[in-house]
């Protein structure tokens, strides 16, 4: 019966991609739909299921955001941040906090960079703009935090949630086979592709389809108790995975193959040895699925492919900058922090400083670098605290079998693609969470053992 419900969801999915593309105005409906649904959700759920009601819901934003994006669904730019802010609110209502204390901390602590924003106002500064571009993910971030931290979860839960993440991820590859069939019309060098990230930005593209390719490949090991489930999953593994990496944009597939074998060599030290042996197999057939994969998009792309991952332009000449100029952008906001290390330059100045200096509008898309260079001290505490408060966590609570395929995402995204997009904001929350598994075997074989003690007592 799961397995029928979840074919029927990836159809649904599949048929929102087909009618989006062909309608694109029904995009802001998709929206309307997706905001009434799971607020009526949330306010519908018991106290004891509205955490995962949330959690589903903000999780299906951050898999819905890029397509709606690209597809012209969103109202605001920063629409998707907004919501998952506000479900947040919602679930935060009527729910006892677990003393998150350290992200109360880091909301407070980028207050500072706002008041020196305003007070060095310029004929080119819109502080609005500015404040909602660069804090809405770092903010969006906070409350996320604020919901998730040491709040339990079932096992079985935590599986919904991701799945929430994952199928909008469908519609938007739909979307993409549908805007650019052929890649090889589309291949102009070894460049980022925007034709084949449907018109829109490869690096967030291929950040949420890196995590389509996470969560699927879950699903591939973990739910996939028929050979049925495995061919459909590690059909749309490699689909995903296919559209991710033909974008050209190496961040968002690099950082879903680490979170993939993170997950693998954990899940793989936990289990015992019968289970150690089928996913020995398992991985065979998946690492024989990801060079079918490879094989394939070389050919599509022409061999452009290679060269991209190998830091090479079209004619085979070795790039001098792996970073493709944003080592420069990022030596450029780490000056700015030296010489403005208490206070910062403030919220969005960085971007004004660069123009004004160096005469180039372009942005790092480094979360670390801005947060330094525009909050100055207030700044490097408060990533402080992002940094180790999960890891501290992570000693006390060590259920989360997806903790640092989360963490690693989190951290790597932030280094190649910033928080334009609300997914490193939402998966940081994921690792605060505590999952409980619930055995009712061993439950059942716990009390009979009690009472056989007992009996033997009053024996």
């Amino acid at each position: 019966m799961k397995n029928l419900n979840y074919i029927k969801l990836i159809g649904l999915h599949i048929l929102i991609g087909f009618a989006i593309y062909s309608l694109e105005f029904l995009s802001k409906i998709y929206l309307l739909g997706i905001f009434i649904y799971f607020s009526n959700q949330i306010f519908r759920s018991p106290p004891s299921k509205k955490v995962v009601q949330v959690l589903m819901a903000c999780s299906y934003v951050v898999g819905a955001e890029v397509f709606l994006r690209m597809t012209g669904g969103s109202f605001l730019y920063e629409t998707s941040k907004y919501l998952v802010i506000l479900f947040c609110l919602f679930g935060i209502v009527g729910i006892r906090l677990k003393q998150p204390i350290p992200y109360i901390i880091y909301i407070f602590l980028l207050i500072p960079g706002i008041l020196v924003a305003g007070f060095n106002i310029t004929e080119q500064t819109t502080i609005r703009t500015a404040i909602a571009f660069n804090l809405s993910g770092p903010v969006c971030l906070g409350i996320v935090s604020i919901f998730c931290y040491k709040r339990k979860i079932a096992y079985q839960d935590m599986h919904r949630v991701l799945l929430a993440m994952a199928l909008p991820l469908l519609s938007t590859m739909v979307y993409l086979f549908l805007y650019t069939p052929s890649i090889k019309d589309t291949l102009t060098g070894t460049g980022s592709n925007f034709a084949a990230s449907g018109g829109f930005g490869p690096n967030q593209v291929s950040t949420v389809l890196g995590l389509g390719m996470f969560v699927y490949s879950i699903r591939f090991f973990m739910l996939s108790p028929s050979l049925f489930m495995k061919l459909i999953n590690g059909f749309i593994v490699a689909l995903v995975s296919y559209r991710a990496i033909v974008t050209f944009s190496r961040g968002g597939v690099i950082t879903a193959l680490i979170m993939i074998v993170a997950f693998i060599y954990f899940y793989f030290i936990k289990v015992n040895a019968k289970a150690k042996f089928r996913i020995s197999r398992t991985v065979f057939l998946f690492i024989s699925i990801g060079l079918l994969i490879w094989l394939f998009s070389s050919i599509q792309t022409s061999g452009l492919i290679d060269k991209r991952y190998t830091n090479r332009d079209a004619l085979g000449r070795e790039k001098a900058d792996i970073s493709t100029g944003r080592a420069d952008l990022v030596s450029f906001e780490i000056d700015e922090f030296l010489k403005n290390p208490v206070l910062g330059v403030g919220v969005g100045k960085i971007k004004e400083l660069r123009q004004k200096s160096e005469g180039i509008e372009a942005a790092s898309h480094n979360e670390m670098s801005r947060i330094l260079s525009e909050h100055g001290l207030f700044g490097m505490a408060a990533f402080l605290i992002l940094l180790f408060t999960p890891l501290l966590f992570r000693i006390q609570h060590k259920s989360n079998i997806f903790f640092y395929s989360c963490y690693l995402f989190w951290f790597l995204t932030i280094n190649h693609s910033s928080m334009r997009i609300a997914a490193p904001a939402f998966v940081y929350g994921l690792c605060l969470l505590d999952i409980q598994f619930k055995n009712s075997k061993v439950k059942q074989l716990n009390r009979s053992k009690s009472k056989k003690k007992l009996i033997s007592v009053k024996s």
